[in-house]
């Protein structure tokens, strides 16, 4: 390793590399005068024994302007030689350090490890660093053998030829042939010059990406560039990319903190894996950070502790938001970056308190109304709200279109709301955690006493009304299923189903459950079948105009605890279940049900009493469209048909 610096005398050598812990660097600093460039390494005294860790010996040579060459050598042994160098070459001024490696340290004579090692810890380093490459080319050289067949069936010839000798041509008709040239060269490792301390008015986009490619070894463009200085109390300067797309490897765990933002210290390479420095969720964004106000000599134990940091990480933070907002001005580009890092701005939603306000104006969800694909925010979804709208609703599905088919969100759809739609776990997490937007509550509208709108006083009335008349068809319906639900009630949400399932206000969605299913089963915990979430059974809501439930209440009326009367019962619960999006514990149970309806088998015991006249029945009962014949040869008139959703 050699340099053309100011070199060293004979006592400086002793005194600076004869002594562990003597920082000649330090002493040097404490020397100079006011404002003179002090970016060194070498503060403990340290620095240069860290050498004997790849090798066994070390030869330092070094030519100070006020003295003669001399040759500093050491083995690390408690022992060193300083003698005057009269036969090696002279250096004219500067130094030179020779390390003898170890055996186990051979990689550092590779050129590939050094250019690695140059790239890493001193790419922006302002002082050209060169290193001694070999290169292989290849070079077109006359074909000598050829000449020499073409000379020898000249001499094996009968009879001379004369011929007339154009030199031009001849010149043009020798042959080549391509041979590997080894050559040597010094090669400029640090070419790439450190842009952000330039002002950003006079950086070029081509510039900007050419960097960007280099920091990331990204083949595309970036997304989005933040050149950005901060001065007063602290100053650092650092530039943030948002690339076009997710690199493949960003959800593994040992990549979340590696590599994405780098630190510098006075352009010299720190590390790039510190954790406090950028929030998880903005783990995506690419860039450096170089700092005046950190030590040289820093460490992830020094960095922890260091104020500086938090400072400049809650100003990384606020930065890297102004360039998401000012991607989300571009419609196509804001459509790009929500496919790609969209839940990482779900996940500062849960994370971030602190930037909870702006991140979700930037968090983009699918919608039942919004036919783009990249989904909505919840600004627009506020701009496209009806008249009379008081909530902001959502509810979770396995896809949009089990959302809009939802029973839960029937009448929401009736009255033209638009509903959002949590496709996974990060999506509903961060929905409830929202509270509130603006002057509008996010609700689920899968839970119960939801607020759906505004109703009339008739409309008030006729729920009332089905209440009071449905009070023992709930009652027996609950009797039937037992610990699955929680209570059975009169729906006014549902328009068209029969039936559909709420959660209680604390209770999980099918979505949440089938997460926290599987989350068990890596676990080898079983988590019960459908309800058994932390004892939260869901409540089966039962919509009073439709026929399949004005049937189960003539059943009830008829007989209450006939096997096909609780078999009814069920299949509306299964009903509800699948059509809510919930899995069925039982799923064989369930099919065997719906077989028996469809074949008209009734499952009544033997010894059972016949049911009771169809004149008893209640006036809104709906008859059996083939009534049965017993075993006895007496009609059955609590015969089940099939719900009409089936």
């Amino acid at each position: 390793i050699i340099d053309s610096g100011v070199g060293m005398t004979k006592a400086e050598m002793i005194t600076n590399l004869g002594t562990i812990a003597q920082s000649g660097t330090k002493a040097f600093m404490e020397a100079m005068s006011a404002g003179a460039d002090i970016n060194m390494i070498g503060q403990f005294g340290v620095g240069f024994y860290s050498s004997y860790l790849v090798a066994d010996r070390v030869v330092v040579t070094s030519k100070h302007n006020d003295d003669e060459q001399h040759v500093w050598e050491s083995a690390a042994g408690g022992s060193f030689t300083v003698r005057k160098d009269a036969d090696g070459e002279a250096l004219g001024r500067g130094t030179k350090i020779m390390c003898y490696l170890k055996e186990d340290q051979l990689e550092y004579l590779e050129e590939r490890r050094l250019k690695d090692l140059v790239k890493k810890h001193s790419e922006f380093i302002n002082y050209p660093i060169s290193l001694w490459t070999e290169k292989t080319v290849d070079k077109e050289v006359d074909d000598d053998e050829d000449e020499e067949e073409d000379e020898k069936k000249e001499e094996d010839g009968d009879e001379p030829k004369i011929e007339e000798v154009d030199e031009e041509a001849e010149k043009k008709e020798k042959k080549k042939k391509k041979v590997k040239e080894v050559t040597h060269e010094w090669d400029l490792m640090n070419k790439q010059k450190p842009i952000w301390t330039r002002k950003p008015e006079e950086v070029t986009k081509e510039e900007y990406g050419a960097f960007y490619k280099a920091l990331s070894n990204d083949w595309e463009e970036h997304l989005a560039v933040k050149h950005f200085s901060v001065e007063g109390q602290l100053e650092f300067t650092s530039i943030l990319f948002v690339p076009k797309r997710a690199p493949f490897d960003l959800f593994e765990p040992k990549k979340k903190n590696s590599g994405h933002i780098k630190l510098y210290v006075r352009r010299v390479f720190i590390m790039d894996n510190c954790e406090d420095l950028i929030p998880e969720w903005l783990t995506f964004v690419k860039g450096v950070v170089d700092s005046e106000d950190l030590p040289l000599n820093v460490s992830r134990e020094i960095l922890q502790k260091s104020k500086v940091l938090s400072i400049i990480s809650k100003r990384l933070v606020r930065k890297a938001l102004d360039m998401i907002g000012d991607i989300a001005k571009d419609e196509d580009k804001f459509a790009r970056f929500s496919s790609n890092f969209g839940r990482y701005i779900k996940v500062g939603v849960i994370e971030d308190r602190d930037n909870k306000d702006a991140l979700l104006k930037l968090a983009t969800f699918t919608s039942t109304a919004e036919p783009k694909a990249s989904g909505t925010t919840l600004p627009q979804y506020v701009d496209r709200m009806k008249e009379g709208q008081k909530q902001i609703y959502y509810v979770s599905a396995a896809s949009k279109a089990a959302a809009a088919s939802s029973p839960v969100i029937e009448s929401l759809r009736k009255k033209g709301y638009e509903v959002l739609v949590a496709l996974d776990q990060i999506d509903e997490i961060a929905l409830q955690g929202v509270g509130k937007f603006g002057d509008f509550d996010v609700v689920d509208a899968a839970k119960e006493n939801v607020d759906l709108g505004e109703q009339s006083d008739e409309e008030k009335a006729e729920v009332e009304e089905a209440k009071k008349s449905l009070e023992a068809t709930c009652a027996a319906v609950k009797a039937a299923l037992g610990d699955k639900v929680d209570k059975v009630e009169v729906s006014s949400r549902l328009t068209s189903s029969p039936s559909a399932l709420v959660q209680p206000q604390w209770g999980m969605s099918p979505q949440m459950q089938r997460f926290m299913k599987a989350q068990a089963a890596a676990t080898g915990d079983d988590l019960g079948g459908l309800g058994g979430m932390g004892g939260m059974a869901a409540n089966l809501e039962l919509n009073p105009a439709h026929a399949a439930v004005r049937k189960l209440k003539g059943l009830v009326a008829a007989d209450a605890n006939a096997t096909s009367t609780r078999d009814y019962a069920t299949l509306l619960y299964d009903v509800a279940a699948v059509s809510s999006g919930y899995e069925l514990a039982d799923p064989a149970a369930f099919a065997a049900r719906v077989v028996t309806l469809m074949t008209g088998e009734a499952e009544e015991a033997a010894e059972e009493e016949p049911p009771a006249a169809d004149a008893a029945a209640p006036a809104d009962a709906v008859p059996s469209e083939a009534p049965a014949e017993s075993s006895d040869g007496d009609s059955d008139g609590g015969e089940a048909v099939v719900p009409e959703v089936l």
